[in-house]
């Protein structure tokens, strides 16, 4: 069987360079050895392990694309980058023909999966690459969708926490406002309480200090007005290796569909899961 080419988007970012570690260690994959990144980084490449990963800016990334699809052929594009580079990388790998898998959050959504529908390549797109996160949130889909209104007259409080450089709130934690606000809760995205502070994170939230660098906490705690009931939803991943994983999947499953000849359809994680044609 032949190894599917995956080239890893936003090295040296954190999570990209976990994901191309992640490609590397798994004989389904191969590393393309060039990442999109961008104008803020001053480094031409990136050692990772045995692999010299080369830095396209945006000013060369266009040239270099085709050049390796000509050498190569085609491979899945998966992007860790920056939520303010989230449409315009969307675009670039739509105009390229690139079928890609994002990682990032932030931009905007409904413009990102619009740009992917009006082309000719699929994607995978998903603010949790987390397959048991995302199978949680896939429960409180199901309830707010039959059980409409149930905490009406409940308060309530979202807390997420992740490390310093996390640009923008958890795209998890906003989806999860619009499950409860369809349960009959009143509650904006702008009141998710968001901390980034890595020495609160550990004097008051009590993340391990080897975690305080890479580490997705969030917590949903509804109250009765009365105070009588109280219902409390965590989850708390240390590390960033469970998005890895479900990152490879991702990939795996993005491959399939677009050996069937899939274009102009968004995938998600849910599909993922349940290995949805």
């Amino acid at each position: 069987m032949s190894r599917i080419k995956v080239m890893v988007n936003g090295i040296p970012g954190n999570m990209a360079v976990n994901v191309a570690q992640h490609v590397i260690a798994d004989e389904r994959y191969a590393l393309v050895a060039c990442s999109l990144t961008g104008p803020e980084i001053q480094a031409a490449e990136h050692k990772l392990e045995t692999l010299s990963i080369r830095l396209l800016k945006p000013e060369i990334r266009a040239q270099v694309i085709e050049e390796i699809v000509q050498a190569e052929g085609p491979f899945i594009s998966v992007d860790y980058t920056h939520p303010s580079a989230v449409n315009a990388n969307a675009k670039f790998y739509c105009q390229y023909q690139l079928p890609f898998v994002m990682g990032t959050t932030g931009g905007d959504r409904s413009q990102l999966e619009a740009t992917v529908q009006a082309s000719s390549i699929a994607a995978v797109i998903a603010p949790n690459m987390a397959k048991q996160i995302v199978g949680f949130q896939a429960m409180m889909e199901f309830a707010a969708q039959n059980f409409q209104g149930l905490f009406e007259g409940y308060s309530l409080e979202i807390k997420e926490s992740h490390q310093l450089g996390k640009a923008d709130t958890s795209g998890t934690a906003r989806a999860m406002v619009r499950y409860f606000n369809q349960m009959g809760l009143r509650f904006g995205e702008d009141q998710i309480a968001k901390e980034r502070d890595p020495k609160i994170q550990a004097t008051q939230w009590g993340v391990p200090q080897n975690y305080l660098a890479g580490h997705g906490w969030h917590t949903y705690t509804l109250n009765s007005a009365d105070k009588t009931v109280c219902f409390e939803f965590t989850h708390n991943v240390n590390g960033r290796d469970v998005y890895a994983r479900g990152t490879l999947d991702a990939i795996q499953y993005l491959n399939a569909r677009v050996n069937e000849g899939a274009a102009g359809i968004v995938y998600t994680m849910i599909d993922v899961l349940q290995n949805r044609s």
